[in-house]
């Protein structure tokens, strides 16, 4: 068994390097991050498909291959955009919490680290079940950091530990010995040699160290006889005994063990990224993971005018339900959220699509009170709800009685990167005033005929500002005409729909246009809003075809309802050109379907001592030079080539100087970012094997518009949780580079929870001041719910804004720390040399122990048979089970979790050992150390470090080599 072990490691060690935030050899924080998260994902694959019956490959181990095997191509850009935020907030942990020891398992601080990671990993496992799967992945990115830099920081490696320290995700065990305060651990470094500097005493037993850590000269101390972190910014290296342990770069003190501790790290990632998969089951994983499709996400105004518009969302959902159910395509999550005046939400999450029909189905038209309503407030519970980079529709006949939201809305908006369409019906100017059924009734027949008036056009104005910053569109139409109208949602419904085009001009303007199509792009459609409108196409072969010719060659099909005109066009390959004349407004997109995208998030020097680049999670600096980390997605050997901030309502452009950065990614820099609204354009090319140089050349755009800012809104992330009952208090400080005077604040949040904060702070010129939002979650707030607080700042006059956005998670006390537990009734089999004529079962009581928060749910990981659970009859804290199964599949893989997330993994195998005899096997142990066979059915693994060679040991069954 132990050989097995030492082959898994060297399986694993393959060329690993460093923690840090150096790059080259070294392996980072990231790369340990992603490679882990890679892995898991495709196991968890393995074993659905396994479940299902169909054959399974395991994938190299990148973005990808790993999305293709899991049968969710189109999945690429999410998966990849999931990995990037947990990635980001790993490294956040050196930039902002740096000098907090036990984010950092420094100074001999693992109790401190542990409890770290425990608490969030509690929050990740209660968002997870709320499905609120973004503040998930944020926490979890957290505490990946102490858990990774355990095993750079301390001796756990030098002590010979070749598997991870399995109970520093689970508190209810012993770390191990922690050397005392008073015990030294550490000798001088000979020179620079610092191979022997820990004690042989402090070895031999087994006592856990980690390396003392100060930045600041003149302050910095230790413990007499501890050792240091060690390396150029720690000051206590100086100190005796000098020198240092981490291991956080092949050059590091310990740099000799630095591959040994990437791979237990990445082994570690691994096994708390499979403790979270049996706590949420693999398809909630894979979605917390982003291997998921597109959301399809409703905003509906349900007042009594709007019996018409909820009847043409029902005949949409169950269309698309109808047709994209079992494809790619199928929505990943169905998300509703209802508004009138004064209510707004709930919010229905679900990925049952006959849930959501019905819940759709279940809209009425009542009520409604003067004639604004609450749109704002139903969007920001959606944006708030919904997956980054989602689609969102509002469906309304009103304005907006909560104007005072736009800057809220607005930030979420870029801060997920979602686009939003309304669907504008009826005459807003003309809508109700409580008035009684008939009159009612009247109004709506004459809202049937009638388009929206000049009138309406001034209350529609807001959602057309929205539509634009988010990249998505102000349908304007009459009710009789919005089923219509409706049909663009199932034509962007795809999870690989890509912008190549998009501009807004207001007022509008005659302006020529040009987008460059490839040859992965298919379905290439044109969406116009706007009155009065004609164009120009003119195709890459030289062919034209005006708006007034319906029967040139160019356009394939067309549709116009309303303010909105939808163009498909003929597949060719090359730079287009549309010629636009107009005087009105108008927004001219330009979509296809393709896997090439990409992902961006510009970047700002980091206010941590190490330096570096930090992703910016609000508005950019304006009027400053700016880096922009631009990522490739659907394709291995696309190049970018260009990439070009183009002003959103003018022809007004800032190229940058592209530098490639391996594995797909880009970094720009622009020697200045633009104060107008703006967009990011990128080019390229894509090596698809084609003669035609033409079609190797693509384009694609960001949808969101970006707004750079003079005011800086920052908030630290490290205590994120909130405790019903108990206030929460979130600092934030308000930043300027530009003038002062007063700048107004807002803070709101999306569950409508109690808050207190300051109405505006002073700022002198190029100054900063600093200000609480004190949050309390009522008592009654179920476990797991995420509040989302947007804090903004608003320069006097309205003149300049930024904002902060965090999300907390509601996360009552957790006293159930210990795992469920299985204990073996019965084993009965047949098994003879003809596997396929004989069976076997076995009867499993289940117990959560007399304090547990009992059993929550028990699933199959491995096995073909059939399982049953039920309650015992005397006793309702037992749960029985019962599997069986053929003998030509001769093992069993419980997972038992509990209701705050404990995981227990019962294991259990039949082998036959005589003609008409058979046993269970052990196949796991509570140490390292070989074990012999026993007769027993395996009981419930009892420590972590037994699933830790389990994982591994997968590995090495499959044949999965880490290559770094």
């Amino acid at each position: 068994m132990f050989g097995l072990a030492a082959l898994c490691f060297l399986l694993l060690q393959t060329g690993v390097s460093g923690f840090g935030l150096s790059s080259g050899e070294s392996l980072s924080h990231q790369e340990i991050t992603k490679r882990a998260i890679l892995n898991t994902t495709a196991q968890t694959c393995r074993a659905l498909a396994l479940a299902e019956g169909r054959d399974f490959t395991f994938p190299s181990l990148t973005v990808d291959a790993v999305a293709a095997a899991c049968e969710a191509s189109k999945s690429s850009k999410s998966f990849l955009q999931t990995i990037q935020l947990i990635q980001s907030r790993n490294k956040r942990v050196d930039y902002i919490l740096f000098f907090l020891a036990r984010y950092h398992m420094d100074n001999e601080q693992i109790l401190e680290g542990r409890k770290i990671i425990t608490d969030g990993l509690a929050a990740v496992k209660a968002s997870n079940r709320e499905q609120n799967f973004e503040a998930a992945r944020e926490k979890l990115g957290q505490i990946l950091h102490p858990l990774q830099d355990f095993y750079s920081h301390s001796n756990w490696v030098e002590m010979g530990n070749k598997l991870p320290n399995s109970n520093l995700i689970r508190s209810d065990t012993s770390v191990g010995n922690i050397a005392a305060e008073s015990r030294a651990t550490c000798r001088n470094c000979n020179g620079d040699d610092c191979r022997n500097n820990i004690l042989e005493d402090i070895l031999r037993e087994m006592i856990i160290t980690s390396g003392y850590f100060n930045f600041v000269p003149f302050f910095s101390s230790k413990p007499k006889g501890k050792c240091s972190h060690g390396g150029f910014f720690d000051r206590t290296s100086n100190i005796e005994p000098k020198g240092g342990i981490n291991k956080d770069t092949l050059t590091s003190s310990h740099g000799h063990l630095h591959m040994e501790a990437a791979n237990v790290a990445i082994a570690a990632t691994s096994e708390l990224l499979e403790d979270i998969r049996g706590a949420a089951g693999d398809k909630p994983f894979l979605q917390l993971m982003g291997i998921s499709s597109k959301a399809l996400c409703f905003v509906i105004d349900t007042t009594g005018s709007m019996s018409d518009d909820i009847a043409a969302v029902r005949t949409v959902t169950s269309d698309i339900i109808d047709r994209k159910v079992g494809t790619q395509d199928e929505p990943s999550v169905y998300i509703l959220v209802p508004f009138n005046d004064p209510d707004f939400g709930p919010l229905t999450r679900t990925t049952d699509p006959e849930v959501f029909r019905n819940a759709i189905n279940s809209l009425t038209a009542t009520g409604g009170g003067d004639f604004p309503e609450m749109s704002l407030s139903g969007l920001r519970l959606a944006l708030t709800g919904s997956p980054p980079s989602s689609e969102i529709f509002l469906f309304t006949d009103a304005a907006a009685k909560d104007a005072h939201l736009k800057s809220t809305v607005i930030a979420l908006i870029e801060r997920t990167k979602t686009v939003v369409n309304f669907m504008i019906t009826g005459n807003l100017g003309f809508r109700r005033r409580r008035q009684s059924d008939d009159s009612l009734q009247q109004q709506q027949q004459q809202q049937q005929q009638q388009p929206i008036s000049r009138m309406a056009r001034s209350d529609a104005q807001l959602y057309r500002d929205l539509a634009q910053a988010s990249g998505g569109l102000a349908i304007e139409v009459s009710k009789s005409e919005l089923l219509e109208a409706t049909s663009i949602i199932t034509q962007t419904s795809s999870s690989s729909l890509v912008t190549l085009l998009q501009a807004a001009r207001n007022p509008g303007k005659a302006e020529n246009f040009t987008f460059t199509v490839d040859e992965s792009v298919k379905n290439l459609t044109v969406y116009i809003t706007g009155s009065s409108v004609t164009f120009t196409l003119i195709s890459p072969s030289g062919v034209s075809q005006e708006s007034t010719n319906t029967t040139g060659s160019l356009i394939t099909a067309s549709q116009s309802v309303g303010n909105f005109k939808t163009l498909q066009l003929k597949q060719q390959v090359g730079l287009w050109e549309i010629q636009m004349v107009s005087t009105n407004p108008y927004i001219l997109k330009v979509v296809g379907e393709s896997p090439i995208d990409f992902l961006f998030n510009f970047l700002e020097e980091s206010q941590g001592p190490f330096g570096g680049f930090d992703v910016v999670d609000n508005r950019p600096r304006a009027g400053v030079n700016g880096s922009l980390m631009v990522t490739v997605t659907g394709s291995e050997s696309a190049t970018v080539t260009e990439v070009i901030l183009v002003e959103s309502s003018g022809s007004g452009e800032v190229n940058g100087n592209v530098e490639a950065q391996g594995g797909g990614d880009f970094l720009a820099h622009f020697d200045r970012i633009p104060a107008e609204e703006f967009v990011v354009l990128v080019k390229g090319q894509s090596n698809n094997g084609s003669s035609r140089m033409s079609s190797a050349n693509f384009q694609r755009q960001s949808p969101t518009n970006i707004r750079a800012s003079a005011v800086a809104v920052t908030s630290p992330d490290s205590d994120n949780v909130l405790v019903p009952g108990t206030p929460l208090s979130v600092p934030f400080t308000v930043m300027t580079s530009s003038a002062g005077g007063t700048f107004s604040i807002q803070a709101t949040n999306d569950q409508s929870f109690p808050s207190t904060f300051p109405s505006s702070l002073m700022l002198e010129t190029n100054g900063s001041a600093n200000g609480t939002v004190t949050l309390t979650a009522p008592l009654n707030t179920a476990s797991g719910t995420v509040v989302t607080l947007t804090i903004s700042a608003e320069a006097s006059g309205g003149a300049d804004t930024n904002y902060v956005v965090q999300r907390l998670t509601v996360l009552e006390t957790v006293t159930d720390i210990t795992k469920p537990v299985c204990e073996l009734l019965s084993l009965q089999s047949n098994c003879s040399d003809n596997c396929v004529l004989s069976m076997w079962e076995i009867s499993v009581q289940v117990t959560d122990g007399a304090n547990g928060t009992g059993v929550d749910r028990i699933t199959l990981r491995q096995g073909n048979g059939t399982l049953n659970t039920s309650l015992a009859t005397d006793n309702e804290n037992i749960t029985l089970v019962s599997y069986n199964a053929s003998c030509c599949s001769p093992d069993v893989e419980l997972v038992v979790v509990d209701r705050v997330g404990n995981v227990a993994t019962c294991l259990y195998s039949v082998r036959k050992t005589a003609a008409t005899s058979s046993q269970a096997v052990t196949v796991a142990t509570t140490t390292n150390s070989p074990q012999r066979p026993t007769v027993a059915a395996v009981e419930s693994l009892s420590t972590r470090v037994a699933q830790s060679f389990l994982v591994c040991l997968s590995i090495m069954i499959l044949g999965l080599s880490l290559t770094f």
